[in-house]
């Protein structure tokens, strides 16, 4: 509840308040004279339909008249004071609403203006490596944006599908691009709204007849105007797969029927996606623009190991960075065939911090400068470690060496 609410909240219940005391003074204002006698106008008592005017000074009066008068009169003087205390109140929160911030109804809030957006190309250019990536999604976008101009011009245009196939490993950015493209789809005017929404099978497929085409037939409505991005698509096309062809089936078709605002990119492992755009001639003529996304270097993991660092306020100790990039090393050495790129080096880097709460928290009174920096005992313990050791076959029980021991090895077991 905004202040605006709670103080015409306040101002409601003393109207309230007062609208209660006027009817139950009103109450006993009328209860006092309903024995045959109301009040004129002119404050004088008037008889009931049996009695006579009661204003002749000269009439003697019943004494029950008297005390109905006088119990008239008390009523009268309650209902001034009353109405003078529910005014005085209802001008102190008057006051109070006047000396209080500048308080504007919804309709009257101005909105605070929204930072512009970046520029989708300044966002491409800020990623880590991915040169080759740049320069395709640059060609693309140019070509894209010559042929929507000319077809504003009213000149013949070349069709061009907007619809792409991402492949690589995991972690290589894929997802990143994706959301940049559908921004400068957007800019370009070949897409209304440019947002991307994410699915993977699971968000596709139902587990019943005829459920399917409903479940993505819900995702694609989110998508147009944007990006549908189908992460892993090859899941879509399996042996004897009839949710799979269905989502398939429904998604082809809302590429026909919204191909002037609705943009599909597949993405997956290599091999797999290749497989799975040839296996069906629909998809085969839709999709015919790939970008191939390589694993990022060491030099290029270790960049993206600090930049999380960065956006996070931690600072790496100079004695450790050369222990940081050989366990990235041995990250990818592990797991050459299926290595997962950015999310290899994430998990590393909160394996770290991780450790380094552990530390800190022992810590009495740790200065700032104590939880931002990592130091080389936060790196004992990880499992890139860890799995070096029972590879080797060595170690397979806890170590029996030191923390000390254990951080002089990480270098050599890495």
């Amino acid at each position: 509840m905004t202040n605006l609410d709670k103080e015409l909240e306040t101002l409601n219940k003393i109207t309230n308040m007062q609208k209660n005391l006027l009817g139950s003074i009103y109450g006993d204002f009328f209860s006092a004279g309903n024995s045959g006698s109301s009040v004129g106008t002119n404050g004088s008592s008037v008889s009931g339909s049996n009695g006579n005017a009661s204003g002749n000074t000269n009439t003697t009066k019943d004494p029950e008249k008297i005390e109905q008068e006088k119990k008239i009169g008390e009523a009268a003087d309650s209902l001034g004071n009353a109405i003078d205390n529910a005014n005085a109140a209802l001008g102190e929160a008057k006051n109070l609403l006047a000396s209080g911030p500048d308080i504007k109804t919804a309709t009257e809030t101005e909105e605070k203006p929204e930072e512009p957006e970046e520029d989708p190309m300044e966002s491409l250019d800020k990623l880590i490596g991915l040169a080759g990536i740049k320069d395709d999604v640059k060609e693309l976008a140019a070509f894209v944006k010559v042929q929507k101009a000319r077809q504003d011009q009213g000149l013949k245009s070349v069709p061009v599908s907007l619809h792409l196939v991402f492949t690589g490993n995991p972690g290589t950015g894929k997802t990143t691009v994706a959301r940049i493209i559908a921004r400068i789809y957007k800019q370009i005017g070949v897409l209304s709204k440019g947002q991307l929404v994410e699915v993977d099978r699971s968000g596709l497929v139902a587990g019943y007849v005829g459920q399917t085409a409903i479940k993505t037939s819900e995702q694609i409505k989110k998508a147009k105007g944007g990006v549908l991005f189908i992460d892993e698509a090859y899941a879509l096309s399996q042996k004897d797969d009839a949710f799979g062809q269905e989502a398939i089936d429904t998604i082809l078709k809302a590429m026909e029927d919204n191909r002037d605002d609705f943009v599909v990119i597949v993405a997956g492992y290599t091999e797999p996606m290749k497989k799975f755009i040839e296996s069906n001639p629909g998809l085969k003529s839709r999709f015919n623009k790939y970008i191939e996304f390589p694993d990022y270097n060491i030099d290029e993991l270790e960049e993206i190991f600090y930049m999380n660092c960065d956006k996070y306020d931690y600072k790496v100790d100079e004695d450790v960075k050369h222990q940081i990039r050989a366990l990235i090393t041995a990250k990818k050495i592990e797991n050459i065939d299926n290595f997962a790129n950015a999310r290899e080096v994430r998990n590393l880097f909160e394996e770290i911090i991780t450790n380094q709460a552990r530390r800190i928290s022992t810590i009495e009174n740790p200065t700032g400068d104590d939880m931002m920096t990592i130091l080389r005992e936060d790196l004992e313990d990880l499992s890139i470690i860890a799995g070096n050791k029972n590879s080797d076959g060595d170690h397979t029980e806890k170590s029996s060496e030191t923390p000390e021991e254990r951080a002089d090895d990480a270098p050599s077991q890495a």
